[in-house]
């Protein structure tokens, strides 16, 4: 029997068939199971904006499934920043399997003179009295240890079906962003605090988004102590990093890592993100971003702990699963 080259094997081969006596049989076993292994491991997106047809036509949504999928994408979460934003996000989740979302209002909507910040003040004070109300009624369960089955709303609520989706899976994105002049920092606690308070009233982790204000952040968290959840693309110091991970947090790990020098955690406390369509991993910057490209940031951190490939999507995967519980 010929020596095959092995780069040419099929998936299908089996590696027990082949014969040994050229002395290749070892070679042909390792270069199988790294194959093997390459097709199945599994990697997640833990915060994108593919549902926002701001940034994405319908044609490019469809695009960037297929190649999510190509490239061992097999989860991910469509991040809400308003209300209208937070609905889109829940639709586009219902109608593709695998694909979760979140209900946040981010920051930037927030103004020294309004409640108005899930679209009316109506929108705004229904939807916190009927998450309170399912909550005090037992309607929602344990985010912590129940399974996904189990610890999402009831799909009971009587006229709020916008609401009734199993495929909520936290809260976010929310937070403090001082980065802009203009922004009303005050405002931007008081929605904070109503927005964590949601967070625990329903049961559900967060997904943070700070920038330039960790100390107020901090500050506002400790108030709320059995908050958990994910910071959202970390930027801070190894002093923030150190605050974060000593309040529980994970931390979303995304393309800017590739091209500048974030502190980083270890892996145990790493999620992936792409922030799609924002921040594109090196050295595809002048691309549009998309979930199918968690697997070269997975790939930069491989490299950067001189970890394994399989080893960081595990990982990755395991605390994904573990927080949102998807």
């Amino acid at each position: 029997m010929d020596r095959p080259a092995t780069d040419v094997i099929p998936l299908g081969t089996d590696p027990l068939t082949v014969r040994s006596e050229a002395g290749w049989y070892w070679n042909v076993v390792s270069e199988y199971s790294k194959r093997i292994c390459y097709n199945i491991f599994m990697l997640i997106d833990t915060h994108c904006h593919l549902h926002d047809p701001e940034w994405f036509t319908k044609d490019e949504q469809h695009e960037f499934l297929q190649k999510a999928h190509e490239n061992n994408v097999e989860k991910m979460i469509c991040i809400g920043t308003n209300h209208e934003d937070s609905l889109v996000a829940r639709d586009f989740a219902q109608k593709h399997t695998n694909v979760y979302w979140t209900y946040g209002i981010h920051p930037e909507f927030a103004t020294g003179t309004t409640t108005n910040l899930m679209g009316t003040e109506a929108d705004h004070y229904a939807f916190l009295e009927t998450i309170r109300s399912a909550t005090s009624e037992g309607e929602a369960a344990s985010a912590r240890n129940d399974g996904p089955e189990e610890r999402r709303v009831s799909k009971k609520y009587s006229g709020q079906q916008w609401l009734a989706s199993d495929k909520l899976c936290a809260i976010g994105e929310i937070g403090l962003d001082y980065h802009y002049d203009g922004y009303d920092r005050l405002a931007q606690i008081k929605l904070f605090e109503q927005m964590l308070q949601l967070a625990l009233d329903y049961n559900l982790p967060v997904s943070l988004h700070l920038r330039e204000a960790f100390d107020d952040a901090f500050a506002v968290l400790d108030n709320f102590p059995q908050t958990r959840g994910v910071v959202h693309s970390f930027t801070g110091s190894k002093r923030d990093l150190k605050q974060a991970l000593a309040r529980d947090f994970y931390i979303g790990v995304n393309g800017l890592a590739t091209y500048t020098t974030p502190a980083l955690p270890p892996l145990e406390r790493i999620v992936l993100e792409t922030d799609a369509p924002f921040l594109t991993p090196a050295p595809y910057r002048n691309e549009k971003n998309g979930p199918q490209f968690i697997k070269n940031i997975a790939e930069y951190l491989a490299e950067k702990f001189q970890t394994p490939l399989e080893e960081v999507a595990k990982i990755t995967t395991q605390n994904a699963e573990r927080i949102f519980k998807i």
